[in-house]
């Protein structure tokens, strides 16, 4: 990865996320970058389930804070 001593990402990133703020700050939405996003956080959603299992945290800490 390309980094700069100021800078802990890579110039590259950095201007995907730039432009995905503009994007979003535009309202603009690309089908193209939508559909690969949902593939990809299903692909790592998908190795995460392999690595580690189900894991159900969200019900038991919420039903643990209202029984406080």
């Amino acid at each position: 990865m390309n980094t700069t001593e100021d800078n802990l990402i890579s110039r590259k990133l950095a201007t995907q996320m730039q432009e995905a703020v503009d994007n979003a700050a535009k309202r603009v939405r690309d089908p193209d970058r939508t559909k690969r996003a949902r593939a990809s956080m299903d692909r790592i959603r998908e190795e995460i389930r392999k690595k580690h299992g189900v894991l159900d945290i969200g019900v038991p800490a919420i039903r643990e804070l209202r029984d406080q």
